[in-house]
Order: C-alpha cells, then sequence, then structure tokens
C-alpha cells in the first residue's frame, strides 16, 4: 500500500491555523513563538524545494515543540480552570483546538519524514559528535606521553 504523498503548504496550513486558535485563550506566549518559530522553518523547507537541512530542521523542531506542548498543557491547563463562564467557552474551543494540534503532530512528523527521504535523506541521521579526536592519544612518540604523576 502506498503511502499518500501530503503538501508540504496543507502541513504549515494546518499546523499556523490550529496554533493561532489554541494560543487565543489560555496558552503563555512562548507556547505561540515555540510553534510559529518552528513554521517559519516550514516556510522556509517550502521555499527551498531541493534543501534537506530546511525539512530535517521542520522534523527535529515539530518533534520539539510536540514535547514542549505537552509540558505547556500541564503547566498552565490547571491555572485556566477558574475563568469567568462567558469565557469559558472560548477556553474550552481554544483547549480542544491545541489538543487537536497536538494530536496531528505526530502524523505531520510521519509525512515530514517521508518527505526527508523522499528528498534524499538517510535512515540514520549523524550528528558526527564523534569527529575530534585527542591529539596526544595518537600519536606514538615518548616525548608526547602523558606525564605520570606519583603520589
Amino acid at each position: 500500500m502506498e503511502i499518500p504523498a501530503v503538501n508540504l503548504k496543507a502541513i504549515v496550513l494546518v499546523h499556523w491555523l490550529l496554533t493561532t486558535w489554541g494560543f487565543m485563550a489560555w496558552l503563555p506566549s512562548s507556547y505561540a513563538w515555540g510553534n510559529f518559530s518552528v513554521l517559519g522553518v516550514g516556510v522556509w523547507a517550502i521555499g527551498q524545494r531541493d534543501s534537506l537541512d530546511a525539512v530535517l530542521m521542520f522534523l527535529v523542531g515539530m518533534t520539539v515543540t510536540l514535547l514542549t506542548d505537552i509540558i505547556h498543557f500541564g503547566v498552565y491547563y490547571p491555572l485556566a480552570e477558574g475563568l469567568a463562564e462567558r469565557n469559558r467557552d472560548t477556553f474550552r474551543f481554544s483547549v480542544g483546538m491545541a489538543i487537536v494540534n497536538l494530536l496531528l503532530k505526530p502524523v505531520s512528523c510521519f509525512f515530514l519524514y517521508q518527505m526527508y527521504r523522499e528528498r534524499g535523506g538517510e535512515y540514520n541521521v549523524n550528528f558526527e559528535l564523534e569527529t575530534s579526536v585527542d591529539s596526544r592519544c595518537t600519536t606514538d612518540s615518548a616525548d608526547s606521553a602523558l606525564p605520570i604523576r606519583r603520589y
């Protein structure tokens, strides 16, 4: 069964709309800054169709905001329960849209990973953390040997 191709513009548009609605009533500005900056990287990925880095950064950003959204919900939801009755409907709508946004993020991450693979990305993401080798340990010279301390 073929995995359907999802347009990157649709992913950015849906998450932008749900983030805007989710931010309306109760979430702090850090929620908006985090999500909208990641969506800005998504716009970059739309603009540069051949860039692997743009799609990879968008994928990593969506994964990070998935975790930060859970933290935001856990911290700020109990604070919003004491709202006045007339604000309760707006609050419920905003919470619902934020939760839908959170539930769609893993699906979007899956499609972003497929786009990353289509653009030529590899399965193994190498961050090259082991590229620097200590030069003192690679030589056999007696002059560069580490001094031995005797106690």
